[in-house]
This record gives structure tokens, C-alpha cells and sequence, in this order.
């Protein structure tokens, strides 16, 4: 019988597509470049939801946000989801995930209760004796806090207290913590930081894993470089500011975009109207900022990927240490991008920009991905789950409606002509699709008239918006369309049809 081929999955955590050192001189990851050079780099791969929960739910569902019901920040993942963690351990794999989940929201209540909400992501009794399972992982080590969020807790913390550092509170913010005044410089040494517990953690269950011949499925889920900017030193003097390019907003761009887009540029914008539903929502605020600081940003924003790029590392060369490499999956992603400066805008929100939703991917398995390739095809991280279940030679459920990319990862004709992008906050706020294919971008928003139409191909820094404009009315109807039968064609039908009547 042949071996069970194994899964590697690494992840990072709001990562701009271009923040790899092969795609740009300015970024230092020698470990990303070298799984790229041992494996493919795809360089249109798309985020399913610009924001956290909604996209990593459809990770592990192989479903859209609006069809797995983490359609938001805030909302949960029902247990009840089939995913593909499950599907794996039903198939003999150890399946196990270290890191970040956030498949459920920081608050609870009775009808959907929340392992990753006050004040049970901090019990950490709770937690000693908790490690699984959880969404089909057998085994899980969980945080969630980035760099010194008052959330840190879970397993993380018990990890610190292990290491000897009891009064790790010292280095996190109130309320859990003490230390209200970090800025770019975290004073955590860096043996203390979650890139080192994620490294340590993976490396030690794939010695467990290669100990045992046990095929497995593992998800080393990093927190970096997802703000606040944060970094142990030397790390935060890794990047000089005045070496690096700052993006700008250009002139003009946002005159002919929906009025939010306007709004980011007014220094107390009023975003009122958007507010209706009394959550707040990510990027409603202003975008102004001074270029000094966000070149500074920006170099601490360097900083956490190199330093996570170290340690993803580790994960790499412990592979291949244990004579794992030649039969494991490894794929390296995240789980949406990030603005740093680009058209005026910082982190995220309503704004689908490719920045945004354009994300890293990068696969490598030796004998059947090719190496040092460069593919364009369209992928969307909704298919992640049904390619995994595909490469290990098991069936992907009719729930999914995620596409089996595993002849494009192996070098073969591409499966997808476009990709749609949720998001979604409350029916009185942001409800926008966007529908992108191998030339254009078209967004549109729920009963509002205005929207965004965008020519990849002569306008790749997306600053001239077609929408509106008469030349284009024929193209933006023909892009309607292809979204409405885009929509329609990925309608799961999961009850297969066994009769006529």
C-alpha cells in the first residue's frame, strides 16, 4: 500500500500579496523564496471575504461565506459545518492546528457560545485540560491575541508560564496585562513570541507524526504580520524607513468610487448611515496619516514577516529533517491582505482593492509540483479544501462548492475564469460581491447605485473606476451578468438527484 501523502499548511495572518522577497527586493524572506524556488508560485490567488473569520471558515469548509454562516467579523462557524479536518480524520489522519483559529467571535451567548470569547479564552485551567477537538482538528494549541492584544490567553499563555516566564503579563495590554505604552518595539524577547510557540509546537507534532508513521494534516496558523505593529527587537530596526516606498494616494482616484472610499480622506468623516446596525466596521474611520509614520509602519510591518519568515523556517527544515519533505503537501498563504498607504488607505475594510483581496500562495511537493514556476491561473481559498481532500486521493462532499485546483498546482490547465469576493457587515451597512476574471474587476453593492469596474489589464494600480462612465456601460452589464450566472453556478447541490419524480 502506498504511503498516505501528509499536509502541511502555514499560514500568516493579513499579508499583502507582494510582501515576499522573490515578488519584491525591498522584503527579506530567504525561507518563503526558497519553498518558492522548491515549488509554485501563484500569483492571482484570492481571499473568498477580505476580513478574518468568513474567509478562514471557508478554509476548512470549502464553502462562500454567505453559505457556511460566518458571513462576518463577529459571528460564529457552526459546529455543524462539515470540514475538511473532519474529513481527514475520518480518513486515519492526525489532523491538529497550532496557532490562530478564529472561527468564533470574542463574545458569547447562550444560543451561540464561544470558546474564543471572554472570559473563557483566558481561564486558563480551562484550557490546561482542553486541546481538543475543535472543527475537526483532533489536536489544537490556540491564541488569539496579535502582538500584545489584551485577548492573549489559551494555550499560549500556558505555553509562556512553562517557559518561565510568569510574569509574561508585564509585556501585553490592560486588561489582561500591564504594559499600555509599546510602540514598533515589543520588549517580549523573541524566544517568548507566538512565531517561536507556533514553530516549536508544529516541529514538535511532526517528530510525534514521523515517531508514530502517522499521516497527518497540520495547520501551523501564524498571527503576523497582522497589526498593531509590533516586533521584538532587532526586528524592529531590520528596515530603515527612508529606504523603503511608502504607496500613495494618487490625485483624483477616489472621485468617481462610492462615497465611502471618499470618506477615508476626510480627517472627521461621518459614517453615520453606515453605522445603523450599532457594530462598527473595519476601515469606516479616516485614512489620513503622515508619510513619516507610515514608512515606519511599514518597516515594522518588514520586520514581522521576516521574523515570522524565520521561524516558518524551522517548520520547513524540521520537515526535512524527519524525511517528511519528499511526501508532504506544503502549501504557505494567508487569509486576506492588507493596505499600507495604498490608495490612501491602512489595514482593511469595504475596499477591494487587489491589495486586499489578492493574497501569497505558494505549493510545493516534490515529483508532482512543478519547481521554481510561476503560474497566473485564478485560485480562491475557497478551493483549499476540496484540492487538500483531492491530492490525498478522498472524495470532497457535495456541501463544497470550492473548486479541485490540484491540476493547476500540478502544472495543468487552469479550472477557474473568475473568482467572487464577499463582504458583508448588516443588511444597513456594506453588503458588496466582487466578480474579478482574467482582465476585469467589477464590484457592486447591495440596492445602492454606484459600484466599481475596474481594467486590470491597462489600469493595474486600479485609480481610473469605469462605473460610471458611457464607454464602458456595455462592458459593466456584460460583467452584471457574468456575476449574476457566477452566483448561480455556485449554488451547492449537496442532495444528489437519484429519480426522475
Amino acid at each position: 500500500m502506498a504511503e498516505q501523502l501528509n499536509i502541511l499548511l502555514i499560514t500568516s495572518d493579513q499579508q499583502h500579496f507582494n510582501t515576499l522577497g522573490c515578488l519584491n527586493p525591498e522584503v527579506r524572506t530567504p525561507n518563503l523564496n526558497r519553498l518558492a524556488r522548491e515549488g509554485t508560485l501563484f500569483t492571482r490567488a484570492y481571499c473568498p471575504n477580505p476580513t478574518c473569520t468568513p474567509t478562514r471558515a471557508s478554509m476548512i469548509t470549502g464553502k462562500y461565506p454567505s453559505q457556511h454562516g460566518a458571513w462576518s467579523l463577529g459571528t460564529k462557524l457552526p459546529e455543524s459545518e462539515l470540514t475538511v479536518g473532519e474529513i481527514f480524520s475520518k480518513a486515519g489522519y492526525r489532523t491538529a492546528l497550532v496557532g490562530k483559529a478564529h472561527f468564533q467571535p470574542l463574545a458569547s451567548t447562550e444560543e451561540y457560545p464561544s470558546l474564543e470569547s471572554y472570559p473563557i479564552m483566558q481561564d486558563l485551567d480551562f484550557w490546561r485540560s482542553f486541546q481538543g477537538p475543535f472543527y475537526g482538528f483532533d489536536y489544537v494549541q490556540l491564541a488569539r491575541n496579535h502582538a500584545d492584544e489584551a485577548h492573549v490567553g489559551q494555550h499560549y499563555a500556558l505555553w509562556l508560564e512553562e517557559q518561565g516566564l510568569c510574569n509574561w503579563r508585564e509585556y501585553f495590554r490592560p486588561p489582561t496585562g500591564t504594559n499600555s505604552d509599546q510602540k514598533h518595539k515589543w520588549a517580549l524577547p523573541e524566544e517568548f513570541h507566538q512565531d517561536a510557540w507556533i514553530a516549536k509546537k508544529a516541529s514538535d507534532l511532526l517528530e510525534q507524526y514521523k515517531q508514530k508513521r502517522e499521516p497527518f494534516f497540520l495547520w501551523a496558523s501564524f498571527f503576523d504580520p497582522h497589526p498593531p505593529y509590533l516586533v521584538p527587537e532587532p526586528w524592529d530596526e531590520m528596515y530603515d524607513p527612508d529606504e523603503l516606498t511608502v504607496p500613495e494616494l494618487k490625485p483624483g482616484e477616489h472621485d468617481n468610487n462610492p462615497p465611502h472610499f471618499q470618506l477615508t480622506q476626510e480627517p472627521d468623516p461621518d459614517f453615520t448611515p453606515w453605522r445603523e446596525s450599532g457594530h462598527g466596521l473595519h476601515g469606516f474611520h479616516s485614512h489620513l496619516h503622515k508619510k513619516e509614520d507610515l514608512a515606519k509602519d511599514i518597516a515594522v510591518y518588514y520586520g514581522m514577516i521576516s521574523l515570522m519568515d524565520k521561524y516558518i523556517g524551522k517548520i520547513l527544515d524540521k520537515l526535512q529533517e524527519l524525511e517528511l519533505d519528499q511526501n508532504t503537501l506544503v502549501i504557505f498563504t494567508t487569509d486576506h491582505g492588507h493596505f499600507f498607504g495604498h490608495h490612501g488607505l491602512v489595514a482593511k475594510g469595504a475596499f477591494h482593492y487587489e491589495d486586499l483581496i489578492r493574497i501569497p500562495f505558494i505549493a510545493k511537493l516534490p515529483g508532482q509540483i512543478p519547481s521554481g514556476n510561476t503560474c497566473d491561473a485564478l485560485l480562491s481559498l475557497v478551493d483549499l479544501a476540496p484540492t487538500l481532500l483531492s491530492f490525498a486521493g478522498l472524495p470532497a462532499p457535495r456541501t463544497m462548492t470550492g473548486l479541485d485546483q490540484s491540476q493547476v498546482l500540478r502544472g495543468g490547465d487552469p479550472v477557474r475564469d473568475h473568482v467572487i469576493v464577499e463582504n458583508r457587515h448588516e443588511p444597513t451597512t456594506i453588503h458588496a460581491k466582487t466578480y474579478v476574471d482574467e482582465r476585469y474587476k467589477l464590484t457592486v453593492y447591495y440596492n445602492q447605485p454606484y459600484g466599481e469596474l475596474f481594467d486590470l489589464a491597462s489600469d493595474p494600480d486600479e485609480v481610473h473606476n469605469l462605473w460610471a462612465e458611457e464607454k464602458a456601460q456595455e462592458l459593466k452589464n456584460s460583467l452584471i451578468m457574468k456575476l449574476l450566472f457566477a452566483e448561480m453556478g455556485k449554488e451547492p447541490l449537496w442532495m444528489p438527484r437519484v429519480s426522475g419524480a
